[in-house]
């Protein structure tokens, strides 16, 4: 930062509070840039058109589009004859035409023989076999007016630019404004897209995947079971007389007991376990590639977590049924299986672990709530 404010010209006497100034304009300056997400962005053809056009207006061998990064000019696209093919990328951020376009703004810069400008006498772009003379840019203005970076033509001749290709070039940099407002649009509804999509997974009241997040979930894995030969089992979670809990201490009540419910239930998975809301008291865990004997380990261990744990008025049990995948039945048997288990859980004390078959001729009527 005091390398750039040390090339600005004019600086009063008071240097200190016009210093200041400088500094927050260029912070300021630098979080517009940072706003649309462009710098270090794949190559997009919308902004190589747009540089091969410019040189095309301009009859000019090299065209770049850069942005002014904090300690860098950042190219974003370019258009050179296979003369000039490498001979433009590597721009530092003090380079003397960035400082001319960021502190001198409001006119397409031209330097018609940078031999000749005190300015740029000494520039790399005059070395070497390119020897490149005319330099001129646009600069790329923010809706709020800040410099973002700017449009340039370099040519190997001295000369000026027409004002009907002046006036081409601004309307060049406007269009690179365009495309910036644009990205910044996608990029905004891409996220509120994907916002939308975690909401429309994610149980409001627990913040645990939903049912539909479930649904998704289990089909995933049912497919890769099926295509690998690796088990899969599933938990159902009833809590138990949680219907009298609400009844005698309210839906509020009720409603917290359930968020405390599931936070005890996500601390007891494993990184590779999948939990969900299943629908009122109920949650459900995925356990893919385990079978049956580590799904009933994993079970009495979530039983007994909820069992010891402390909530709101008084201690919880959970009712668990557990089932493994049979993959010729398919992933509807598999919830059917432990619901079935569930079912025998709650039919026979509760706060117990039971394998469900998905054929059980003993099954009749339902628990009791």
């Amino acid at each position: 930062m005091n390398d750039i404010l040390e090339f600005r010209q004019g600086v009063p006497q008071d240097g200190l509070v016009s210093s200041l100034l400088r500094e927050e304009a260029e912070a300021a300056r630098l979080q517009v840039l940072e706003y649309y997400e462009i710098l270090d962005s794949a190559p997009e053809k919308s902004y190589d058109d747009i540089a091969r056009l410019a040189a095309y207006v301009c009859g000019a061998p090299v065209a770049i589009i850069s942005f002014f990064d904090r300690d860098r000019q950042w190219v974003k696209a370019r258009y050179s004859t296979a003369t000039y093919a490498e001979k433009t990328l590597d721009l530092p951020r003090d380079d003397e035409f960035c400082e001319v376009a960021l502190h001198e703004p409001g006119h397409i810069l031209q330097v018609p023989d940078m031999m000749a400008d005190e300015r740029f006498a000494g520039h790399k772009l005059l070395q070497g076999a390119a020897k490149l003379r005319f330099y001129a840019a646009a600069p790329i203005y923010s809706p709020a007016g800040d410099v973002l970076g700017n449009l340039a033509i370099l040519d190997k001749r001295v000369r000026h630019l027409t004002d009907e290709q002046c006036t081409a070039m601004a309307t060049l940099a406007r269009q690179v404004m365009e495309l910036l407002e644009m990205r910044r649009t996608l990029i905004g509804l891409s996220d509120a897209n994907a916002k939308l999509g975690q909401q429309n997974v994610t149980d409001a009241l627990t913040g645990i995947p939903n049912r539909r997040a479930y649904d998704q979930k289990l089909t995933e894995e049912y497919s890769r079971a099926k295509r690998t030969g690796a088990p899969l089992s599933l938990l159902l979670i009833d809590i138990d007389h949680f219907k009298h809990y609400n009844d005698t201490f309210g839906h509020p009540a009720g409603d917290a007991a359930l968020q405390s419910v599931a936070r005890v239930l996500m601390s007891s998975l494993r990184p590779y376990d999948f939990l969900a809301r299943y629908g009122g008291e109920e949650f459900v865990i995925i356990l893919p590639s385990t079978d049956l004997t580590d799904a009933i380990v994993v079970a009495e261990r979530v039983r007994t977590l909820v069992a010891s744990s402390e909530f709101p008025h008084r201690k919880f049990s959970v009712s668990i049924g557990v089932a493994r995948l049979d993959v010729e039945a398919g992933a509807r048997a598999l919830v059917q299986a432990a619901d079935n288990g569930l079912y025998r859980a709650k039919a026979s004390g509760r706060n117990k672990v039971v394998i469900g078959k998905l054929n059980d001729s003993a099954l009749a009527g339902s628990a009791t709530p």
